[in-house]
């Protein structure tokens, strides 16, 4: 499988490891990570400055973003700040950030952005994520102008959930990068 775009992963809080699906997406094609200096005490500033550093790196009309979990916070506060119209962003299991079960120690991530992102975008959640409710990723989705696809019962959508390999992730991928 070869792609037309650059692929830019964003792991969430703690980083991917490497049996994640991001990880071996990573390896198997080749694709860039964004790294952060801090993966476990995140600042959003930082985050969102670092961001926008590895897309204005390439052609952002040929950027697709594939964020998890806090990296998709992360995507909405960069769109809401700098409204860059990159190709399009895979937005894997959302969390909450302002949900009483997400974990402690990020700051700024709060309030979740509502604004729709200025680029086609794909919201993949599961009917039982800890970190985000059903309603929840349904009003990201729909605030962000994404199409939302429930995956059903998939945890977090992560190395836990039993997702290394994703096969259904990558055709979500592909779908974008048409």
């Amino acid at each position: 499988m070869t792609f037309n775009s650059t692929i830019l992963i964003h792991p969430g809080l703690g980083n991917s490891g490497p049996a994640h699906w991001q990880s071996l997406w990573e390896k198997q094609f080749n694709l860039v990570r964004i790294e952060q200096q801090d993966w476990d005490t995140p600042v959003c500033s930082d985050w969102i400055e670092t961001l926008n550093s590895y897309v204005q790196q390439h052609d952002p009309k040929n950027v697709i973003l594939v964020g998890h979990s806090l990296a998709c916070t992360t995507i909405a506060y960069w769109a809401q700040q700098y409204n860059v119209n990159i190709k399009g962003a895979l937005l894997v299991a959302p969390s909450d950030t302002e949900a009483g079960t997400y974990p402690q120690g990020t700051t700024g991530f709060t309030p979740v952005p509502s604004l729709k992102l200025p680029f086609k975008s794909i919201v993949v959640a599961s009917s039982n994520d800890y970190y985000v409710t059903t309603e929840r990723a349904r009003f990201f989705a729909d605030s962000w102008g994404s199409e939302l696809i429930n995956i059903g019962d998939a945890g977090h959508i992560n190395l836990a959930a039993g997702y290394g390999e994703w096969p259904k992730g990558l055709e979500l991928l592909q779908q974008l990068d048409n």
